[in-house]
C-alpha cells in the first residue's frame, strides 16, 4: 500500500461524496427485489462473520446478514458496537472473536464493508486456518493511503494516524490473501477511491464492480446481494470466478 499517489489513486470528488445520499434508495431497492435475491444461490449452513465499517455498527449490517440467514447461512455481527477504527487497537478483539466462532470447529467466511473489510484481510492474513474466504465491500486495502474523504476524521476518532501504520502490514494488506478473495466495489465511491479497493487477479482472487453504486449502498445493493451470496455458496477450498449473469447481470462491470 503506496503512502504516495503515484497510482494515480486520489479521494473521490465532492461531487461523488454528496451523491452518497443515493444509498437510500439502494436499500429499498434491495428490499424490494428480495424475491428476485431469494433465488441465490443457497448456502451450506455455515458461519459468515459480518464486519461493519467505519463509524457504523452492526445497524448498519442488519440487513444483509438476514438476506444471508434466509439462504441458510449462519451470519452473525461483530458485535463490539460502532467501528471506531483503529488497526492496532481492534486486532486482537477481532482475533478472539474469529477464535469463539470457530472453536467447535468449521471455517468461517469473512464479510467486511469498507474499513471492516480491512479487518477481515489483516484477520486471514493472521488466521488462514479458520477463515474459509474474504469477501470485502468497497474496502481501502491498496494504494495511496489517503485516497478516501474519511481520513482526517479517522484519524481523530481511531487513535491511530494513517502514515504512523507499519510498512510490512501495509504491504500485507495489499498483497496476496492466503485464502480465496473477492473484491465487490463501484468506480462511483464517493467515500474512497475505488483504485484503492482492488486486488491483484489470480487464481482465486478477484475483483467484481457494481457500475453505479454508492459507498454506503453496497451492502444493500441487489447486485451486489446477489454476487455476496454466489460467492458464500462455494464449497470451502474450491474457487471459481463470478460469472456476471443472473437477474441483476446488467450492473456488473468488466473485471478490473
Amino acid at each position: 500500500m503506496s503512502r504516495s499517489s503515484s497510482s494515480g489513486a486520489k479521494p473521490p470528488s465532492k461531487w461523488l461524496l454528496l451523491a452518497e445520499g443515493r444509498a437510500l434508495a439502494e436499500h429499498v431497492v434491495g428490499l424490494a427485489t428480495l424475491p428476485l435475491l431469494a433465488m441465490a444461490p443457497r448456502g451450506d449452513g455455515h458461519t459468515v462473520l459480518v464486519l461493519p465499517g467505519f463509524l457504523t455498527s452492526d445497524l448498519s449490517t442488519e440487513f444483509l446478514r438476514g438476506y444471508l440467514r434466509g439462504l441458510g447461512y449462519r451470519a452473525v455481527g461483530w458485535e463490539m458496537g460502532r467501528n471506531l477504527g483503529g488497526l492496532y487497537r481492534m486486532r486482537e478483539r477481532l482475533r478472539a472473536k474469529l477464535a469463539e466462532l470457530t472453536r467447535a470447529g468449521g471455517r468461517v467466511s469473512l464479510v467486511g464493508w469498507s474499513l471492516g473489510g480491512v479487518y477481515a484481510r489483516d484477520l486471514a492474513l493472521a488466521m488462514p486456518d479458520r477463515v474459509r474466504g474474504v469477501i470485502t465491500l468497497g474496502s481501502p486495502f491498496s494504494h495511496d493511503l489517503r485516497a478516501n474523504n474519511v481520513g482526517r476524521i479517522y484519524d481523530t476518532v481511531s487513535g491511530e494516524r494513517i502514515e504512523d501504520a507499519r510498512a510490512d502490514d501495509l504491504a500485507a494488506l495489499s498483497g496476496d490473501m492466503p485464502v480465496p478473495t473477492s473484491s465487490i466495489w463501484s468506480r462511483t465511491d464517493g467515500i474512497v477511491s475505488w483504485r484503492t479497493s482492488l486486488v491483484q487477479p489470480k487464481r482465486d482472487a478477484e475483483n467484481i464492480e457494481i457500475v453505479g453504486a454508492s459507498h454506503l449502498g453496497l451492502g444493500a445493493h441487489p447486485a451486489s446481494l446477489w454476487a455476496i451470496a454466489d460467492r458464500l455458496a462455494q464449497r470451502d477450498g474450491q474457487f471459481r470466478p463470478f460469472a456476471r449473469r443472473g437477474p441483476f447481470r446488467v450492473a456488473y462491470g468488466e473485471a478490473a
